[in-house]
């Protein structure tokens, strides 16, 4: 590594995070030994919790911002990452995610190689059991493979599974991720109409198309609890119909037609497991098909029960 350490701007987007916050700020001292500096800029998305009131109190030395309402994930980080250097790291973080001891120093060592744009740690879930957070650039095979066979696609689908760390990967999960100095300022914002789900996909793509690499830090952990998208049919909808905009965006419309296509079927497929999550998938996927083959979400602002719902990824 290099003997000037740059600063670190921890960019973390709160959308009624009290539950998680004392957790997670009690984690960041440990987390930073051995960066002498870096700040916690917080965006917060109109919480009702008291979000933006816990880490004023329990973190007096935060930048809090109020976005004015609950904008998505992407709008929080474009909102922490305005006020960042270009000579300052990056680290986005969802507040469910609980850095390990001298996790930020190992973030900071991989971004230290300047063809790395983007660090990602190895993640656990609460039960001690492996993160699948690394992934494959999405394809039309690849979302075909997932949608057709789930977690068995295995080498034919996206995601990678836990093991030993990889060096270079096509994106990783987005709730913790360490921008490398520089490149956000080149790279730009992260696509806000996406609301949530994909526009880290969106992001990392960006980064690597421009040069970078995304690559895993060995030896950088950290604890995931997770979101509640395999619960709520309203975000499950999020994320199935964001598939389909990335492909439209990066690969084709001929690509983004036969990932809806697979979709499609999936959604039929499964809807004797869930119906409920799988037919609101169904339905946003057939009356949302123009928009998505152009590249664009089905409803661009997000529903309201989307927002009610978003409290963690």
């Amino acid at each position: 590594m290099s003997q000037q350490i740059p600063g670190v701007l921890l960019a973390v987007v709160t959308y009624n995070s009290a539950a998680d916050l004392p957790d997670f700020l009690d984690a960041l001292p440990a987390a930073l030994a051995g960066v002498p500096e870096w700040r916690l800029v917080v965006a917060d998305n109109a919480s009702s919790d008291g979000s933006p009131e816990l880490v004023a109190e329990l973190a007096p030395k935060a930048t809090v911002l109020h976005t004015g309402g609950n904008l998505g994930y992407a709008a929080g980080v474009n909102a922490c990452l305005e006020l960042a250097t270009p000579e300052e790291a990056v680290l986005v973080l969802n507040p469910d995610v609980r850095l390990e001891s001298g996790a930020v120093r190992e973030l900071l060592e991989v971004c230290a190689d300047p063809a790395v744009g983007i660090a990602a740690p190895l993640v656990r879930r609460p039960d001690g059991a492996p993160e699948a957070t690394l992934r494959r650039r999405p394809t039309a095979r690849r979302v075909l493979a997932e949608a057709l066979l789930g977690a068995r696609a295995g080498a034919l689908g996206e995601q990678l599974p836990p093991g030993p760390a990889r060096e270079r990967v096509d994106w990783a999960n987005g709730a913790a991720l360490m921008i490398a100095p520089g490149v956000a300022h080149r790279v730009g914002r992260w696509r806000e109409e996406l609301f949530l789900y994909s526009e880290e996909t969106d992001y990392c793509r960006r980064v690597t198309d421009a040069g970078w690499q995304v690559r895993q830090a060995p030896r950088a952990h950290a604890l995931h609890r997770g979101g509640e998208y395999g619960v709520s049919p309203a975000l499950w909808a999020q994320l199935v119909t964001n598939k389909v905009v990335h492909l439209a965006t990066w690969e084709s419309r001929a690509a983004a037609a036969a990932g809806w296509l697979a979709l499609v079927l999936s959604q039929a497929l499964r809807l004797p497991l869930r119906r409920g999550t799988h037919l609101r998938a169904l339905r946003e996927l057939l009356s949302g098909r123009a928009r998505l083959l152009a590249g664009l979400p089905t409803n661009p602002a997000a529903t309201a029960e989307v927002r009610a719902q978003l409290a963690g990824r």
